[in-house]
């Protein structure tokens, strides 16, 4: 896996703190503060993932449309039905994901998941980001009094999670761009920051739709 460079990992790290606070923020706040918060995302990654679809065709545009309108209007609808404990649970298991798939995969390297698609992955990692999740997702589950369904769910949702960002970096990989935008330092775009969170949000919200979770 490649090494970042300390002031690289610095910025990535602020930036990052940045978005959790201001995510967690919103969320507190719901209403038209969480609604416009999922709205600007969810534009800024459709823009980023037309830039990376373009040639290959219009549906591709409408499967970003579906896809990303899917998942934004599930988190929404998800932070309706509570007082926000459910999309702070789905935060936690994105979030613990990704980040204990970057450190676990740093330090035990071994195996490449897709190296095809993205060299960097291991299966260690991902090993690594199914234990984050189901710790993090179990601990919300427990403090906030959430449904005990979850607790086979956040399994299943790292693996979506990773899933989802393999999936982008393989638009990445189709368009040649490292990638999918510049607005956030050390990340990327919009849409490489949250390309886990698209799945884990769609999921979430067809098991409570669906009615296989209960409120």
């Amino acid at each position: 896996m490649t090494t970042r460079p300390m002031g690289e990992l610095a910025t990535r790290s602020l930036v990052g703190t940045g978005l959790i606070v201001v995510a967690v923020l919103a969320l507190w706040a719901g209403g038209w503060a969480f609604g416009l918060l999922v709205a600007l995302a969810a534009v800024a990654m459709l823009v980023e993932w037309h830039g990376l679809t373009r040639r290959r065709g219009l549906h591709w545009l409408a499967i970003g449309i579906v896809y990303i309108a899917s998942s934004a209007a599930a988190l929404t609808w998800l932070r309706s039905l509570d007082d926000g404990a459910i999309v702070l649970w789905v935060f936690i298991v994105t979030w613990a994901t990704d980040i204990l798939a970057y450190f676990t995969g740093r330090s035990f390297g071994g195996p490449k998941l897709a190296p095809s698609i993205s060299p960097g992955k291991t299966w260690s990692g991902l090993i690594g980001g199914v234990i984050g999740a189901s710790i993090g997702g179990g601990l919300v589950v427990h403090l906030c009094g959430l449904a005990t369904g979850l607790l086979l769910l956040a399994p299943l949702l790292a693996v979506a999670a990773q899933c989802g960002d393999l999936f982008e970096s393989s638009l990445k990989r189709r368009a040649g761009v490292k990638d999918s935008g510049k607005l956030l330092p050390g990340h990327g775009g919009v849409l490489d920051r949250l390309d886990g969170l698209l799945p884990v949000a769609l999921l979430t919200g067809l098991a409570y739709f669906s009615g296989w979770i209960a409120v």
